[in-house]
């Protein structure tokens, strides 16, 4: 990968948050690094390179601050998978199970592909469902999801049972809180 970075160092952890006894890994800190910022970019643009990919289609919120420059530099559409509500027109929703609550999720039914490869991208992966969730509103607009990325995984809290049989890409992994 391009120029070598601990990622791990720019991963803000922060204890008991949003509830006691949860680590939460904090990718904000990433953003406030230029360099640990665009090392995420360009080892996305490496990793993807010659791969098929014709869309992208980013988790709010901060699934859209990762997906947007990635985007961009790979010249391909950007389409956003979004709370309930937050979207005009035609849309698709699923409800799903998050690790505290449950949520729903909507995405443009016009936006999405038909027949075309996107990679499904958030900036972390925990449990799986919300991307799981996405992933189905995906297929049922017609596109296909090839893979998924995250720039932080979390494999201790077994998200490849619920993105299965989906190949799963991350930056960094944490194998324990």
């Amino acid at each position: 990968m391009n120029n070598a970075l601990n990622l791990d160092d720019y991963i803000r952890k922060v204890p008991d948050f949003p509830k006691k006894g949860v680590l939460f890994y904090d990718i904000t800190s990433i953003l406030t690094e230029p360099k640990a910022f665009r090392y995420c970019i360009e080892s996305m643009a490496e990793i993807y390179q010659g791969k098929r990919i014709d869309a992208i289609a980013a988790i709010e919120a901060r699934g859209f601050v990762f997906a947007a420059p990635f985007a961009f530099h790979m010249g391909i559409p950007l389409f956003l998978i979004r709370k309930k509500g937050k979207l005009p027109g035609k849309t698709l929703t699923k409800k799903y199970s998050l690790e505290y609550a449950e949520a729903e999720i909507e995405i443009h039914y016009d936006d999405v592909p038909k027949g075309k490869q996107v990679l499904l991208m958030d900036d972390l992966i925990a449990t799986g469902g919300t991307l799981n969730a996405a992933r189905s509103l995906i297929t049922d607009c017609g596109a296909v999801v090839p893979e998924i990325f995250g720039v932080v995984g979390l494999p201790f809290l077994h998200y490849e049972k619920a993105l299965a049989p989906t190949p799963i890409t991350t930056l960094i992994t944490y194998d324990s809180e």
